[in-house]
């Protein structure tokens, strides 16, 4: 599988993102708790961005156990930009996916070498500005 085959939105499409509501009813239902539920409610929100840019079933980035590699590698992108952009240790990454924190580590190292390719890193650019666009502002990025 080619590294282009994952396929995200142009930035044309990202005016009419279908994840504009879920920031709103994250954050719309959320109170002062814990860091715990913090963390699993922003990663709940970038599963879901992250699955409507890649368009890939959020059920399937959920799904316990091995996925094919294009489940997994959009899953992998997800925890990535969790952790670089939203600044979630992979510790309460790894809760909030249902993975360990060392299959975290594991997907940040990996896509952060796959970055050297243009394409690639083109994608993962547009998601971190998707990310920040839809969490920046009530995290204080």
């Amino acid at each position: 599988m080619r590294l282009t085959s994952i396929k995200a939105a142009d930035d044309s499409e990202i005016a009419d993102a279908p994840w504009k509501g879920i920031t709103e009813t994250i954050f719309a239902n959320r109170a002062a708790g814990p860091r715990d539920e913090r963390a699993l409610e922003l990663c709940e929100g970038m599963i879901d961005i992250t699955a409507a840019l890649f368009n890939v079933s959020s059920k399937e980035l959920r799904k316990p156990g091995r996925n094919s590699l294009g489940i997994s590698r959009v899953r992998q992108v997800a925890m990535y930009v969790a952790h670089v952009v939203l600044k979630l240790n992979m510790t309460d990454i790894g809760r909030a996916f249902g993975r360990d924190r060392t299959t975290v580590l594991y997907a940040c190292h990996l896509v952060e070498d796959l970055r050297d390719d243009t394409d690639f890193d083109r994608i993962i650019t547009m998601t971190e500005r998707v990310a920040l666009a839809a969490f920046g502002n009530r995290l204080g990025l």
